[in-house]
Formats: structure tokens, C-alpha cells, sequence
């Protein structure tokens, strides 16, 4: 069977070609899982639940995670565009459900930059408070957030990816030396508790895992880079693998950190607001606490910028195929980005944010609503790309005997976590979501066969 080559790259959708380097592309998916959040605003959560099986449940997303970015880095070594997997689905699979993966994909990408606002405007009146004793106005903070970020997003390309590998690095970096000094705490021998798995239940480690996921949406959001990425055939599957196995690694080990070190401190991770600033003191640095909070807010801008960026660059394709307005597919001469593109994902990013602000919702609500919300449209895509991965590799001649197994056990993967949403229905505003999101679903599709009525759309090749 002859080797399957990489298909000619894409027309750049007047998008700067090949301008990003290797750690540029990486810093787009690194900034849109915003790994500072976790173990800030995620692990407690999870821990609430799973309890000492906590990081058990991070290994479990983890390697559900990695089945998913090895089944993306396949297509993204054939196929590159800046329509990510809306583009890797809609090749093989029927047209409704590539419009299904496309519309999924960008609620993901604009839950997610709302969800991130939301985690934004609390972590800037934390701070505020801390420093002048008074709050500002959290629907201020967030349109403050999604400007910022619709400008730098809408200057250039290249500066977005530097700003976000940076303000990653440093966050990650303060983090993992608090992780350090508490473990050095505490001595180096293993927590009996957590490894005997002590009071964990089957029922808890299920809804943790499924909240264990949300801490990974958006690893493979450098391929929406396939115009702008330098030699993206090799960098953008290096880029969706190590994001994963590296957020992976390192949200196991906070994981594991944070139960032990909040436990140790004699107080419970899972119904403490400040878990980063209580390790800090147990560590012996309490001024770390406050620049982790520090770290945690640009974390957010950062995973702002990234989704939007990301959610602009599938809306641009979405255009050029006619699953959305064709004035979408414009681009700025000079700064060769989707400036209308830009404008409309931060617009829809923010609205939501500030109404449910104005309501009277705290940020970490509004952080794990749209969260929440946006996971479905990820899983939905995870899954649809992994199930149309076999078809993909036989139409390229890269099909090999037992290939199937990583996609089937991917999509199996995707399957569980979307159960583990539904089942047991959740309480409050989290069981709105699904409906939410049905309704939003159902509402692209009606225009996707409304506009298939007067020309089918031409959907992209890589």
C-alpha cells in the first residue's frame, strides 16, 4: 500500500501564512486549556466529588484526552486549515453532521471565552478588594477582558501566540513551585489516603472524571493555526499531542498536591474558596498565594484571547462554506486576520457574560455554566472527528489492520463523558445546559438546510 503524503496545503483565507513557530502554535492550545485555572477553580471541584480519587480522575481524563488528540493529530498530518476539526469531519462525514461539528465547535470556543471572562472579572474584584478593600463592576471587568482581547486578537496573530506562551509559562511556573515546597513539606513519601483510593465512590469518581474533562477543552485548538502555522503537517500534531500530555501531567500532580497539602494544612479542598493561598502558607511563601491569584487572572485574559481567536478563525470557514454570513469571510488587509470574524465570536463571548453579571452571578458561577455548556460542544466534535478518523485514513491509504481501535476507543471515551453530563440529571442552572445547547444546535442546522435549499454548501478540503 503506497504511503499516504500530506494533501497541498490550503488557501490561506487571507490569513499571514506560516508566520507562527513551533512554540507560538503550542502556546494557542496551552492558552486555551488556561492551565492555571485548574488547579485554582477546577480541582476543588473535582474533589468535592471523587474526593482522594481526585487524581485518579485526572489520569483517567487524561488518557481519555490523549485518544482524542492522537485520533486529531492524524487528520492534522494530512490536512490543515484554519477550520480545525469542523474541517477534518465535514470531509468524510455526511454534510449535516460537518455542520454539526462546525456549530458545535464554535459554541465551544465562545462558551469557553465566556466561561474564562466569567473567571476573569472574579479573580480582578478578588484582587481589587485585596489591595483598595473595594470591588468594581464585574460587567466592566468583563467587557474590559473581551475588548483587549478582540483588539490584540484583530492586530496580529504572532503577537497573541508570544503574549499567551508567556503568561502561561509564568503562571505554571509559580504554581509548580508551590506544589514543590508543600511536597517538600510534607516529605517525600506517598499520601496512604489518596492511593488507597479512602472513602472514593464509583458514583463520585464517574461525575469527577466528567468534571475532570472541562480542565482539557481546547487542546486542539492550534489547529484552527493551519494557514498561519509553519510547517503545520508537523508542528500542529506535536502541538494537540503534548498540549495534552502535558496538561495532563501536570493537573495529575496538582491534583494529588492540593489534596494532600489543603488536608494537611487541617482544612477541605473541597469547600475552600482559596486552595492556592492556603498551600502557599502551608509551603512556608505566602506571598505566592497572591501572585498565583495574579497568575490566575492573566490566565484567564489569555484563555480569552485564545478562544477567540480560535472561535474566529472556524466562523471565517464557516463563511467561505456557507454555513454562515458571507461577510464573515472577510479579512484585515494589513494585519491579515478576520477582523468581522473577531468581532462578532468576542461580541458573542461577552453578552452572555455580562448579562448573567448583571443578574447578579459570581464569576466562578458564570465560569463553570458556560463551562459546562461548552463541553457538550466539544465532546460532540471529539467525537464526531474520532468516528470519521477510519474512513479518513482509508480514502489516504494510511489504513492499517487494528487502526480503528484508538478512534473507537476515543469515541467510546466521548460517549461516557456525554452520559456522565446527562445521567443523573444535574440540579439548578446545569441542568438547563443540555436544552441550551439542543436549541442552539437545532437552530444552526435549520439555517445549514435552509441555505443547502439554494446551493449546497462547498464544504473546505484541507
Amino acid at each position: 500500500m503506497a504511503q499516504a503524503q500530506p494533501e497541498p496545503a490550503s488557501s490561506s483565507y487571507g490569513l499571514r501564512r506560516e508566520v507562527l513557530s513551533p512554540m507560538e502554535t503550542l502556546a494557542q492550545s496551552v492558552s486555551t486549556i488556561a492551565p492555571t485555572t485548574t488547579p485554582v477553580a477546577t480541582i476543588p471541584l473535582v474533589c468535592a466529588l471523587a474526593g482522594n480519587g481526585t487524581w485518579l480522575a485526572y489520569v483517567l481524563a487524561t488518557a481519555a484526552v490523549l485518544l482524542v488528540a492522537l485520533c486529531i493529530g492524524k487528520f492534522a498530518r494530512y490536512s490543515a486549515s484554519p477550520g480545525s476539526l469542523y474541517t477534518y469531519a465535514s470531509m468524510i462525514l455526511p454534510p449535516s453532521l460537518g455542520a454539526t461539528a462546525a456549530w458545535s465547535l464554535l459554541l465551544a470556543y465562545i462558551a469557553t471565552a465566556s466561561s474564562v471572562i466569567g473567571g476573569f472579572y472574579h479573580f480582578g474584584n478578588v484582587l481589587l478588594r485585596d489591595a483598595t478593600g473595594h470591588g468594581t463592576s464585574a460587567a466592566f471587568l468583563a467587557i474590559l477582558a473581551a475588548v483587549i482581547s478582540i483588539w490584540i486578537a484583530w492586530r496580529d496573530v504572532q503577537i497573541s501566540a508570544r503574549l499567551m506562551l508567556w503568561i502561561e509559562a509564568i503562571s505554571v511556573s509559580i504554581i509548580l513551585i508551590v506544589l514543590i515546597l508543600v511536597l517538600f513539606r510534607h516529605g517525600w513519601h506517598l499520601d496512604s489516603d489518596q492511593f488507597h483510593l479512602r472513602g472514593m465512590t464509583g458514583s463520585g469518581l464517574r461525575l469527577g472524571l466528567v468534571l475532570a474533562l472541562f480542565s482539557f477543552v481546547g487542546f486542539e485548538s492550534a489547529t484552527t493555526l493551519g494557514a498561519e502555522a509553519r510547517n503545520p503537517f508537523k508542528t500542529i500534531p506535536r502541538a494537540v499531542i503534548q498540549s495534552a500530555l502535558l496538561a495532563g501531567v501536570f493537573f495529575i500532580v496538582c491534583a494529588y498536591t492540593e489534596v494532600l497539602g489543603v488536608r494537611s494544612a487541617g482544612q477541605d479542598l473541597a469547600t475552600n474558596p482559596e486552595p492556592m493561598h492556603v498551600l502557599a502558607r502551608f509551603g512556608g511563601l505566602s506571598v505566592l498565594g497572591l501572585l498565583i491569584d495574579i497568575g490566575a487572572l492573566v490566565s484567564m485574559f489569555a484563555g480569552t484571547l485564545a478562544c477567540i481567536t480560535a472561535a474566529a478563525r472556524v466562523l471565517l470557514l464557516m463563511s467561505h462554506n456557507g454555513l454562515a454570513h458571507g461577510s464573515l469571510r472577510k479579512t484585515h488587509a494589513r494585519n491579515e486576520t478576520p477582523g468581522l470574524a473577531i468581532a462578532v465570536t468576542g461580541v458573542a463571548a461577552v453578552v452572555p457574560t455580562v448579562v448573567l453579571a448583571a443578574r447578579g452571578a459570581s464569576g466562578l458561577d458564570v465560569y463553570g455554566w458556560m463551562g459546562s455548556l461548552a463541553t457538550y460542544g466539544f465532546i460532540v466534535t471529539y467525537a464526531l472527528v474520532s468516528f470519521a478518523l477510519p474512513r479518513y485514513l482509508r480514502a489516504h491509504n494510511a489504513y492499517r489492520a487494528g487502526v480503528q481501535i484508538i478512534p473507537w476507543l476515543a469515541c467510546a471515551a466521548m460517549l461516557l463523558a456525554l452520559v456522565g453530563n446527562l445521567y443523573p440529571v444535574p440540579e439548578g442552572p446545569y441542568g438547563k445546559l443540555p436544552y441550551i445547547y439542543l436549541v442552539y444546535l437545532v437552530a444552526g442546522l435549520a439555517w445549514f438546510f435552509f441555505r443547502s435549499r439554494g446551493a449546497k454548501p462547498t464544504l473546505a478540503q484541507s
